[in-house]
């Protein structure tokens, strides 16, 4: 499989990290909360996390305090179609193909639900076959890409000739605010955004990058540290303290094996495409897998301007990545999240 062209895109509005408090500071919920809890907020707005400003699906900040299940989910549905759709239309466009040569669109999401899903959406607004094969890909949260890319590989495996994959999130259609901390930090540091694959057979376009093989680990026993939980009719984020080193110690594992498997030397990787779930998530990779700041240098880079957008963030490393023309060789793509899991995938190019 080679991956041909990528995509991404985001809601018009962007937000910064201090237009985002004075909001806050202004809003009905803002006087309901603690000292505690508006002084992690003030913290984590106002402070040095690596966020400077975030797309957010609304016309203005103050929508964002209208929260309730029916509006929540309005502006899933409202913003998910679109937003994915023109990511598709920009992964197409730079691997040069049209919408009928697309066999398979693969879409995952975890901030929203629908029925019939959003390929359904998707499909109809690009254009593609009505016999194309749609797949909608939910509940993995931030670490969704690397498997739906594989269930492109798999796919085209079976005789196929060209795959879309597209990772949304609505992060603004999951917002929630309470005294909790792992709930404050999330409400801070999320975003909207997606980002589109084309992936076929053979390689074409400026800069194919050809899939070699991905790796994945599962660690149910700390499932509830890291995950959505239904309260209210809404979906609430479970963020604990610990997650940066539980998910650097499943990074560390799927990267060795991944080597391991392959029979690939760790010092022939050229570029480094992680998530970028956080400030304390990327400093915590880099001292646990030996990297140095230019190597997680597009993933600060998405995080900064576009914040964590979940499972969409890896893609646009990528995106990034090839944009700015990282190393030819060995790349490795990596993403973790909700379970905890982690997954990891080797591309050369």
């Amino acid at each position: 499989m080679f991956i041909i062209g990528a995509g991404s895109a985001a809601p018009p509005n962007r937000f910064t990290q201090g237009e985002c408090w004075k909001a806050l500071i202004v809003s009905p919920v803002y006087p309901t909360l603690s000292g505690r809890s508006k002084a992690i907020l003030k913290k984590v707005l106002l402070g040095d996390n690596g966020v400077e400003s975030r797309y957010l699906a609304l016309d203005r900040l103050e929508e964002a305090f209208n929260i309730d299940p029916d509006t929540l989910h309005r502006r899933f549905a409202k913003n998910a179609p679109m937003v994915a759709a023109e990511a598709g239309r920009r992964a197409l466009a730079a691997a040069g193909k049209l919408p009928d040569e697309i066999d398979a669109l693969f879409i995952s999401t975890c901030t929203g639900y629908l029925c019939p899903g959003l390929t359904s959406y998707v499909s109809e607004a690009l254009g593609l076959r009505s016999d194309v094969v749609c797949l909608d890909l939910v509940g993995q949260g931030c670490a969704a890409a690397v498997p739906n890319l594989g269930t492109s590989e798999a796919f085209l495996a079976r005789g196929a000739k060209t795959t879309l994959s597209i990772c949304v999130e609505i992060c603004s259609g999951a917002f929630y605010l309470d005294e909790d901390p792992g709930v404050l930090i999330s409400a801070c540091l999320f975003g909207d955004a997606a980002g589109a694959v084309v992936c076929a057979n053979e390689a074409s376009g400026p800069r194919p990058l050809r899939w070699l093989g991905w790796q994945t680990s599962l660690d149910p026993k700390n499932r509830d540290l890291l995950r959505f939980e239904q309260r209210c009719g809404m979906l609430r984020n479970i963020l604990d303290k610990s997650v940066p080193c539980l998910v650097v110690e499943q990074a560390r594992e799927v990267l060795t094996d991944g080597l391991k498997k392959m029979g690939i030397e760790r010092t022939a990787i050229r570029n480094w495409v992680l998530h970028a779930g956080g400030r304390d998530v990327l400093a915590a990779l880099r001292a646990g897998l030996d990297l140095s700041e230019t190597d997680v240098a597009h993933s600060l880079a998405i995080l900064r301007e576009y914040a964590n957008v979940s499972s969409a963030s890896v893609i646009l490393t990528l995106q990034r990545a090839i944009a700015h023309e990282a190393p030819r060789g060995i790349w490795w793509l990596s993403a973790f999240g909700a379970g905890i899991s982690c997954h990891g995938a080797f591309l050369e190019g």
